[in-house]
């Protein structure tokens, strides 16, 4: 099956992806429409992608070494306990892969193939599907011959176009113009522009609390005076509980070849003063007024050991954003020729670990059916059915996640190691998706 022209709105994690496998393929054209100049805004943030994942999409080939990674292998939980750096509740195996985004996007940029038009600064305005062509060879809708259908209702490709279906897609710029395309994929996020032609209806909820975030170089932990490695292994993720939080640390690579950054995640209430902590965009680095600031160090102190306080602290301001928490899922992913991927379908709150990694299944279970399918009809059906299940999945254990860990903690001063195994095996119990679920059909190449 090939196509005359797909275009991506979006060019971030998802949008590179996905252009990627509509030109593997075998899309004769592929636009990429990201609305900034120049290269993402890089919030200096980290994510993770597990090891079982990481080597499926290797095989499918959407990651491989070239991107920088970290290497981790354990998750301490850790209870504050009067000792400098806490109790360890319990040694968890983790074995996943640390990736700065900003490098990890860049990676993924540089694979898209030179023959996919990346469009910097092409702001959409709204998408719309195009109803096929009469027979008579007129647009159904207004009558006037369709752009690149011809008169048969099926694109000169042989793709499918029966009369009263779906000819294709239009793209309204906001600079001005409308281009159509057979097939249009949302990659533009939780505010997504073509989100709201696939279903109006949807959009991201809060789940009441927020995260605070921060990154700096990893060689300014030798400033405190414990040492690095006695405190923390630079394979160890932490996890330190409080009552109605939590606090996630790890390495990252840093943006210099061989240099790491220590990256952290501190999940807590929303600050009672300052800007909305609701709504979806939350505060950027360097947007943060001092009072919130104040706040960060407040809390840091009150529910954190001493040394994971003075970690949080080594964070200059710049270098801090607040995230309120928001999940969605979309009941459908596709509507006629209009198709969401990455956040634009689901967002799943980040104690799945697996928000990467899901962008990228997306992208990868989209080449897949396009190869084993014969019309846009059964590439579409079989995109939403393996996509929208395992959405559905991953955004129902993030919430079971975030009430476990945050909404309705336990009282981490009386729980032993056994008893927190428990406690995480009931919360993953009968549920699939903690650092993302495995790839269903990677497509043949």
């Amino acid at each position: 099956m090939r196509a005359a022209g797909v275009a991506v709105v979006g060019g971030s994690i998802a949008g590179c992806a996905f252009a990627t496998a509509a030109a593997r393929a075998g899309a004769d054209r592929v636009v990429v429409l990201e609305r900034t100049y120049g290269e993402l805004t890089d919030r200096g943030v980290g994510l993770c992608v597990h090891d079982d994942r990481y080597a499926e999409l290797a095989v499918a080939g959407y990651l491989d070494d070239s991107i920088a990674w970290h290497r981790l292998t354990r998750r301490h939980w850790l209870t504050r306990d009067g000792s400098p750096s806490g109790r360890l509740l319990w040694d968890q195996p983790f074995p996943f892969r640390s990736y700065h985004w900003g490098l990890l996007w860049r990676g993924l940029r540089e694979r898209t193939p030179a023959s996919v038009e990346y469009r910097l600064g092409d702001t959409v305005a709204a998408v719309a599907n195009v109803p096929a062509p009469a027979a008579n060879g007129t647009d159904a809708a207004n009558g006037s011959a369709a752009k690149g259908i011809p008169a048969n209702g099926s694109p000169a490709n042989g793709t499918e176009g029966p009369a009263g279906g779906t000819g294709g897609a239009s793209v309204r710029l906001v600079a001005g113009g409308e281009e159509r395309f057979d097939l249009v994929i949302g990659a533009d996020g939780y505010r997504s522009v073509v989100r709201a032609a696939v279903c109006p209806e949807a959009g991201p909820q809060y789940a009441g609390y927020v995260c605070w975030r921060g990154s700096f170089p990893a060689e300014r932990l030798a400033e405190l005076g414990t040492p690095a490695a006695e405190a923390w292994p630079a394979t160890a993720a932490i996890t330190v509980c409080f009552p109605g939080g939590q606090c996630v640390l790890y390495r990252i690579p840093g943006p210099e070849p061989g240099t790491l950054m220590v990256n952290w995640v501190f999940y807590t209430e929303p600050p009672a003063t300052g800007a909305r902590s609701d709504a979806p965009a939350g505060i950027p680095p360097g947007a943060l007024a001092a009072d919130l600031a104040g706040r960060l160090g407040q809390l840091a102190e009150r529910h954190l050991p001493p040394y994971w306080a003075e970690v949080l602290a080594l964070t200059p301001p710049v270098r801090t954003l607040l995230q309120p928490i928001h999940d969605l899922d979309t009941p459908r992913r596709t509507r006629g020729r209009l198709l969401l991927a990455g956040d634009a379908a689901a967002v799943v709150r980040p104690h799945n670990t697996s928000g990467a990694a899901k962008a990228l299944q997306d992208a990868c279970a989209f080449e897949a059916a396009w190869r084993r399918s014969a019309g846009w009809s059964e590439l579409l059906a079989a995109y939403e059915r393996e996509r929208g299940e395992a959405g559905r999945a991953l955004v129902s254990l993030g919430r079971r996640l975030g009430r476990a860990q945050v909404e309705q903690a336990p009282d981490w001063t009386t729980i032993d190691g056994p008893q927190v195994v428990a406690w995480w095996n009931s919360q993953v119990d009968g549920a699939t998706g903690f650092g993302g679920q495995a790839l269903a059909a990677p497509p043949g190449r």
